[in-house]
């Protein structure tokens, strides 16, 4: 196995520590009423990330190539920041309902101008989080100086650039070419 698989695996064992710290902190707080415990489950889900940046930042400072994988693992981390307090939100509400009599989860609006502003939030977070997953990518070439990150970074920069029209069109635009109204109301006779 070499090196790169390595990193793949650990981004896929970072991904797991997301869902099962989120779930054990849920678990915690909604089944075992253990707030304290929730919040430390929590505090470590973010944790994941930095160990995360910590062995790309070491594992190309030893000198290994860069590779796929290292994009891969700064572009995790900048969709888990962007993305991550929704997933979050979400889950709480899900636990909540399921367990504390909560209120239902909110839906994803799917009509008139309420689905067309979610899906600008959206993606703009995925604009955000582009640019923090260039940024580490530059902060990683700059701290580690490395000959084949320029050209890995330009591999990154047509893979955002692609990816931010992308859900544009298939996000935002969508939304509004198929501008879709709410059922109009009935008079009453």
């Amino acid at each position: 196995m070499n090196k790169s698989e390595y990193l793949y695996w650990f981004i896929v064992g970072c991904e797991v520590a997301f869902w099962a710290f989120l779930l054990l902190a849920l678990v915690a707080r909604y089944i075992l009423k253990q707030i304290p415990l929730s919040r430390f489950f929590l505090f470590i889900v973010p944790m994941a990330d930095l160990l995360l940046i910590t062995f790309t930042a070491v594992d190309l400072r030893a000198g290994t190539p860069a590779t796929f994988a290292h994009g891969l693992a700064a572009a995790y981390i900048g969709f888990t920041v962007m993305f991550g307090p929704i997933i979050i939100q979400w889950t709480d509400q899900l636990f909540a309902h399921r367990f504390s009599d909560g209120p239902p989860t909110d839906t994803t609006p799917k009509l008139g101008w309420t689905a067309v502003r979610w899906e600008l939030r959206l993606w703009f977070r995925s604009v955000l989080a582009w640019m923090i997953t260039l940024a580490l990518l530059t902060g990683l070439m700059t701290y580690v100086g490395q000959e084949s990150l320029p050209k890995l970074i330009q591999t990154w920069f047509q893979i955002a650039f692609f990816s931010i029209i992308s859900w544009f069109v298939l996000g935002p635009m969508w939304s509004m070419v198929f501008f879709r109204r709410g059922k109009p109301a009935q008079l009453d006779a």
